[in-house]
């Protein structure tokens, strides 16, 4: 097998010009999937983070049964009472994957200053479990201006920067906010803003605030919660504990259905079906491109050697040896353009690194980072397919070749 890649080798050396476009060919192609690879990668940890960290929506959400088909116009009916509550908080608390577990409620109503209102959609949180569910990163990322929510004020509320900006207010600034109780009377509870934030979206950056669990439910007239969101230990045992939790409600009785953060996040699913659409066009063309090339290369070369070919023959070569040599060499060409193709990568890997580009996709109201991640698992499995792309584009040019008479390869001119 050594010689026959020393004679793959030679004859691709022999060939440079030719050889050297098909390698940067296979090399580009490598490249350009494999950093767009790497630029998804980082795209989608940043979404999922976002999703499970930054909203809030941690990996897990359960609902009483009914609810996410009834319960906004029978919430009431379709919400977890205090007893349901502790008793999914207990059974959650006991899974070997999970970190907390902790009910929330949503809420929505009009938020006024004292001179103009407007609407407001809020989510109601015990503070310290959702400073756990945010942690470090996420309180980085999504910063708040002034005081996060804590449990020593009740009414302090955090209010997306929009909003804030639209109603004037200011950390410290008194406001009101209105909304009917599950029994349908109205209520208003006076709020103080305690910090200002940004939620990363022009969809929501004008109406969105979060405010304490009681608060929400003072607000609501109520002692229930209309979800319970669980934290897991990492977000790859998301469905194997989703399925254990649904046995151990069902098994203690309670009717529940349960969420998943990629189900939740809207967001997360059409920017993954839309990258991954993308990923497979580009996919596509290089696949295209490296078939062709490497086609292109073999076929002219068995045109130029076929003397060669049939001395070869004459010499007692068989057909599948000539087979062989053809398919080596074009399983070389793959090997050597995506050798090259990993140079190519890194060097931009390594100038975007250095540079530190950032652009605001639509939709986002803060500067995104360009960041590409190196994924060595991905590159080894690029790499080993294109390696075969260019051994199987290489057979059909090689079994020509070795189909070619004896007699009339010699006298080939």
């Amino acid at each position: 097998m050594i010689k026959w890649i020393k004679i793959a080798l030679r004859n691709i050396i022999k060939n440079r010009r030719r050889s050297f476009v098909t390698l940067m060919a296979v090399a580009m192609g490598f490249a350009a999937v494999s950093l767009f690879r790497g630029y998804t990668h980082n795209t989608y940890e940043g979404l999922r983070r976002s999703a499970i960290r930054g909203e809030g929506i941690g990996h897990l959400t359960i609902y009483k049964k009914g609810w996410l088909e009834k319960g906004k116009s029978e919430p009431e009916k379709y919400m977890f009472s205090q007893l349901e509550i502790q008793k999914i908080l207990d059974l959650v608390k006991k899974d070997k994957n999970a970190v907390l577990a902790t009910p929330q409620m949503h809420i929505s109503g009009l938020v006024s200053n004292g001179r103009t209102s407007t609407i407001f959609l809020a989510k109601g949180v015990i503070p310290a479990d959702a400073k756990t569910i945010k942690g470090a990163r996420a309180a980085a990322f999504r910063p708040v201006k002034g005081e996060e929510l804590n449990d020593k004020k009740d009414y302090g509320v955090e209010m997306a920067q929009d909003l804030a900006s639209h109603l004037d207010l200011k950390p410290g600034s008194d406001g009101v906010v209105m909304a009917a109780t599950l029994d349908g009377q109205m209520n208003a509870l006076d709020i103080e803003v305690a910090g200002v934030y940004d939620t990363g979206s022009d969809a929501t950056n004008d109406k969105y605030m979060r405010v304490p669990f009681t608060f929400a439910q003072s607000l609501y007239d109520t002692k229930k919660a209309d979800r319970i969101v669980v934290l897991l230990d990492s977000w790859k045992n998301t469905e194997n504990a989703r399925i254990r939790l649904l046995n151990k409600l069902e098994g203690a009785g309670l009717a529940c259905e349960i969420k998943t953060w990629n189900e939740l996040s809207l967001f997360y699913s059409k920017v993954k079906g839309m990258f991954d659409m993308i990923f497979m066009f580009i996919f596509s063309i290089v696949f295209i491109i490296v078939i062709m090339s490497v086609v292109n290369t073999m076929g002219m070369a068995v045109l130029e050697r076929t003397r060669e070919i049939g001395t070869l023959r004459a010499l007692g070569l068989k057909r599948r040896g000539v087979s062989l040599l053809f398919a080596i060499e074009g399983a070389m060409l793959g090997l050597l353009g995506t050798i090259l193709g990993i140079v190519v990568n890194v060097a931009v890997w390594a100038v975007i690194r250095a540079i530190g580009p950032s652009y605001i996709p639509p939709g986002i109201s803060t500067p995104v980072p360009l960041i590409v991640n190196l994924v060595p698992q991905s590159m080894v499995t690029l790499m080993v397919f294109l390696i075969l792309l260019s051994l199987m584009a290489a057979i059909f040019p090689a079994r020509r070749a070795a189909k070619q008479n004896v007699v009339d390869a010699l006298g080939h001119a």
